[in-house]
């Protein structure tokens, strides 16, 4: 009986939190009910839509949870702690995902060491430029992630209960997924803990097809970083594959803005220009590489929204400075 008992399947409580997600509510849920894996519940969470996501939903013989609006990380947190299952999978109402995902996670919780498992996202909308080059980029750093991971997104993840539960579950002081999903983990991996990443556990995703929206973005990108460095400031640069460029451009940005009125004096001018010029060489390095791998030069555009993002992520550290001290 016990060795049968081990050879069951893992019971998964998918989380899926919704936000005036109309659009896409039902196709996200009838991904879900085709999934190719055995044990499998699916909890709506509605964070306070007030389009009728939650009468779509409604339709389907699902458990859904309703609530005041209250971001992410408490839509997730109320998702979990109703769960019935001792592995919870968390995603997005964008996302959609494909049949094996779970099955592919899942292998990972043979060993007690890891407590969470993810895998990576392509892209849904390709037919526009930015998603295209955002998505390039992501799957260009992704490929080079080990099984072994510090930082994994919560838009594709399973996590075990019992660590939500060790760890108090998604800091609901952060109001963005990304700062949330990394303070997750990184007190997951405090608390002695791996993570895996599968870059085999893919989703489709609809990416945002708005320069201005993604700037947005990574201006709270740049403020709540701020947080982290003070919530953990053992650990600089944030996610694995953030490197050592992707840490120090914002504050180069931010500094060039800072020193603007440099422009206006002859002695400074030049020492302005030079810095300019600078920060805009090191926009080139990651598009090169990914054009020269992939055969692809539109990557090379990649460039000029890297500079861009870079400005925008040094705001969002300045108002984060601003906001929280350091």
């Amino acid at each position: 009986m016990d060795i049968e008992l081990k050879n069951q399947p893992m019971k998964i409580s998918v989380i899926l939190p919704i936000h005036n997600s109309r659009t896409m509510v039902g196709r996200v849920i009838e991904a879900y009910r085709a999934i190719d894996y055995p044990d499998m519940e699916l909890i709506i969470v509605d964070d306070g839509s007030t389009d009728g996501s939650s009468n779509i939903a409604s339709r389907y013989n699902l458990k859904i949870i309703r609530q005041e609006q209250s971001g992410l990380a408490k839509a997730r947190n109320t998702g979990w702690r109703a769960a019935t299952g001792d592995f919870c999978y968390f995603t997005i109402s964008d996302c959609l995902p494909r049949s094996d995902v779970l099955t592919i996670l899942s292998k990972y919780f043979k060993d007690e060491t890891v407590a969470a498992a993810g895998g990576t996202s392509d892209i849904a909308n390709s037919q526009y430029l930015l998603p295209r080059l955002i998505q390039s980029e992501k799957t260009y750093l992704h490929r080079q992630l080990p099984e072994r991971v510090d930082f994994l997104t919560s838009n594709n993840i399973v996590i075990r209960k019992k660590v939500l539960e060790e760890v108090g579950g998604f800091n609901e002081g952060y109001e963005t997924s990304e700062s949330a999903d990394t303070d997750l983990s990184f007190r997951i991996r405090k608390a002695g803990f791996d993570m895996a990443f599968d870059i085999r556990a893919s989703t489709l995703q609809f990416f945002d097809n708005s320069l201005w929206n993604y700037m947005v973005q990574q201006y709270e990108y740049g403020k709540w970083k701020v947080k982290l460095f003070i919530d953990h400031n053992d650990r600089m640069t944030g996610e694995y594959y953030a490197n050592i460029l992707e840490f120090f451009r914002p504050l180069i940005a931010l500094m060039l803005i800072v020193e603007i009125p440099l422009i206006f004096f002859d002695p400074t001018k030049n020492f302005y220009m030079y810095i300019l010029l600078f920060y805009t060489a090191l926009q080139f390095p990651s598009p090169i590489m990914m054009a020269i791998k992939t055969g692809r030069l539109e990557n090379l555009l990649l460039a000029p929204v890297t500079f861009l993002r870079g400005i925008a992520r040094g705001l969002g550290i300045a108002a984060g400075i601003l906001k929280f001290g350091i």
